[in-house]
């Protein structure tokens, strides 16, 4: 089935992985075996081959660079220009990957239905996977008017906030309300039709943008409170509101957003017990609150610096996404109901977005 994902970290993975994506997953693995420079090394589960033999030809592809001030023990850059300049780094590797007709960005609804049809219709394997452009933490925006620039050259969607504090919003793991900065970055994003996503903002600023932005809002991968108890997942009520604003909840595959009490780098998938039922369980819980099958979707997050070590035990690689479609269907889902969270809510919710 055709499978939109929304939310991979291909440029980061390029360019501070030193991953070809061009080659196989299993030929990355080979040439990363004896690394341990990153927790994920010869453990990657996603590559563009296994992209196509997954028939995931549509994704939400990220630039992240973060911003860290002196005494921010996370990893990042010590100046917000520096960090742009990263995430230009990354917009050079997508449109090189352009240049070999390895992807294609979307940026209206032409090009989406076009692509669209494309994969739909066309059995060439070799088909360009097509991206939508988005800001994983807005650290990197300079000052807000750097928004029209990134907009010019195809940005698309942005989360104000990633992990700790940010910028413009605070993310995982921080609190505190929006401050002036980041409610300018919102009516800017508003201006400019430019998604928001929900996700990594912190349960202040999560409510603080709810009610100050008026645009179009998803959350590109984000699971259930309910089922692991942190905040980097949404409770019923963050999800009863996301629904009411015709919001797009995409499931995702990191087991430590799974399964509780998950331990970095200690537990493994299988002794967790974590599989791909716990993301059906995720994506049913969202059904379940919204009365109908419509605002749940894929977000997988597969190449979000975890690989095998982290994800479900019974996903070898990013193919592995077409086996949700039975899983749901045991799950009593009806084939309609596969389509719309398979590929069908992303469509719907861009084509209004950009209609």
């Amino acid at each position: 089935m055709f499978t939109i994902d929304a939310h991979l970290d291909l440029s980061m993975n390029a360019m501070e992985w030193n991953r070809d994506l061009r080659k196989s997953v299993f030929e990355l693995r080979e040439s990363e075996a004896g690394l341990h420079d990153k927790p994920d090394r010869a453990k990657g589960t996603v590559a563009f081959p296994e992209l196509r033999k997954g028939n995931v030809g549509l994704v939400v592809a990220t630039q992240i660079a973060r911003y860290v001030s002196p005494g921010n023990p996370l990893p990042g850059w010590h100046s917000p220009e520096q960090a742009w300049a990263q995430t230009q780094s990354q917009l050079v590797w997508y449109k090189e990957m352009e240049a070999c007709n390895e992807m294609k960005m979307i940026t209206n609804i032409h090009e989406l239905n076009k692509h669209v049809e494309l994969w739909m219709n066309d059995n060439n394997m070799q088909k360009p996977i097509g991206y939508i452009l988005s800001l994983e933490g807005a650290d990197s925006i300079v000052s807000v008017d750097y928004l029209q620039r990134a907009y010019d050259y195809g940005l698309r969607a942005v989360g104000p906030a990633h992990y700790g504090p940010g910028r413009y919003a605070n993310g995982t793991d921080a609190t505190g309300h929006l401050n002036t900065d980041g409610k300018a970055l919102l009516k800017e994003m508003e201006r400019l039709n430019i998604i928001l996503d929900a996700t990594h903002l912190c349960d202040d600023a999560f409510w603080d943008a709810m009610n100050l932005f008026h645009g179009n809002v998803w959350a590109s991968h984000n699971n259930c409170r309910k089922f692991v108890n942190h905040n980097r997942q949404y409770s019923d009520e963050q999800i009863k509101v996301l629904i009411e604003r015709d919001a797009v909840i995409g499931a995702s595959f990191d087991a430590w957003m799974l399964v509780p009490n998950w331990k970095r780098g200690t537990p493994t998938p299988e002794n967790m017990g974590c599989d791909l039922k716990k993301v059906i369980d995720n994506i049913d819980h969202i059904c379940q609150l919204s009365g109908n099958s419509l605002h749940a979707g894929i977000g997988s997050d597969l190449d979000g610096a975890f690989g095998k070590e982290q994800c479900p035990y019974d996903l070898e690689t990013i193919a592995h996404l077409n086996k949700v479609p039975a899983l749901l269907k045991q799950h009593g889902y009806s084939g309609n109901d596969v389509e719309n969270i398979m590929h069908g809510n992303w469509l719907r919710f861009l084509r209004n977005a950009w209609k």
